[in-house]
């Protein structure tokens, strides 16, 4: 489909002959000879080349109306409309914060495919995070996995593909023994500085308690909330099981209620789906879907074709001038000046008639 940005450049389309009208030339007085044979003069002149310039203006008045037209059509930016192209509007950052400590090596999960086989808390919380992921369509979705420090797995993003592969590629002990959960969520409320969706969340898996943070868990919890961020915290292990990072249910409970999020706790792969199941019930989907059509534009075509129309002008009006030059130079008309007949002769006739003359 073709349109034209600007169609009311077309209102210009008269404007030569606008001018022409108003502008003509003033006709001035000259003095004339009255003669009683001055409409045969007239039909005589009639047969020389002013009949042929007449015929001659025709042409050039189409070609000059041609380029006018092709200069405004350039001018109106004709446009190609292409196919509709979409795309999905964010409507919410989701942030997940993943626990790559030590502990998350237990192997005390069912797994997904085969319930009868035991797999560790990491690779469980891949599988069901994953999943999780594959169902935010309008998000963007960022991932932090924390252990001595958090650091920035994958930034936010709508490719939930790339950031599922950026999960599973995650390892234990990458990131440090040790917890620094509280350190997490203050980065993840850094990276929330630039956002301006209108949801924010973060989503914390930990199986212990923080041991490495600069800044206490619930008071980053806190700052966030200010912030309008809600952190929802998922405990996953034993909760009975003791040792050097035991799991600290009362603090991640504290989180959840300071940043108007909530907690949820996952002994197994099928309580951890669940968890999942009920975290994508709460944190609705809104998807916004943008649409828009490209535009090409094609003015440089009308403006060859006007190049081409002028230049087919010019070498036309040049081929009939110069055939038409001998004619006009080798015509004239003599009057019998006893009768008062005019006829139209050639100059050769005429000189010969001279030298007649002369040489009698």
């Amino acid at each position: 489909m073709i349109l034209f940005a600007w169609p009311w450049v077309f209102l210009a389309l008269p404007l030569p002959w606008l001018l022409r009208r108003v502008l003509r030339g003033r006709a001035e007085r000259t003095p004339a000879v009255r003669v009683p044979f001055g409409d045969r003069l007239t039909a005589a002149a009639a047969r020389g080349p002013a009949t042929r310039r007449a015929a001659r203006h025709l042409p050039t008045l189409v070609a000059e109306f041609a380029v006018w037209t092709l200069l405004l059509t350039a001018l109106a930016r004709p446009q190609r409309l292409g196919e509709p192209v979409s795309r999905v509007v964010p409507t919410r950052d989701l942030l997940l914060l993943v626990d790559l400590s030590a502990s998350m090596t237990e192997e005390d999960f069912a797994d997904s495919d085969d319930p009868s086989q035991r797999v560790d808390r990491l690779t469980a919380v891949k599988a069901v995070a994953g999943d999780f992921l594959e169902r935010r369509e309008g998000d963007r979705v960022g991932l932090v996995v924390f252990g001595n420090a958090p650091f920035l797995q994958a930034p936010f993003s709508t490719d939930l593909a790339m950031v599922r592969a950026l999960l599973d590629e995650a390892q234990v002990g990458m990131a440090g023994p040790k917890t620094a959960f509280g350190d997490a969520i203050g980065l993840g409320i850094h990276l929330f500085e630039d956002s301006d969706t209108p949801a924010k969340t973060i989503v914390a898996m930990t199986d212990g308690n923080d041991t490495a943070s600069r800044v206490p868990p619930v008071e980053a919890a806190r700052v966030a909330a200010d912030r309008d961020i809600r952190v929802h915290t998922i405990a996953i292990g034993d909760p009975s099981a003791a040792g050097e990072q035991p799991l600290d249910e009362a603090a991640l409970r504290d989180v959840a209620i300071a940043a108007g999020g909530t907690y949820s706790f996952a002994a197994d792969t099928a309580s951890l789906e669940a968890v999942y199941a009920e975290l994508d019930r709460v944190e609705t989907r809104e998807v916004v879907r943008e649409s828009r059509r490209p535009r090409r534009e094609l003015y440089a075509w009308p403006l060859v074709l006007a190049l081409l129309a002028s230049l087919a002008r010019r070498a036309f009006e040049r081929a009939v001038r110069g055939g038409n030059a001998p004619v006009d130079a080798g015509t004239t008309i003599r009057i019998d000046p006893v009768r008062g007949t005019p006829r139209v002769e050639s100059i050769e006739r005429v000189t010969d008639a001279s030298e007649r003359e002369g040489a009698a």
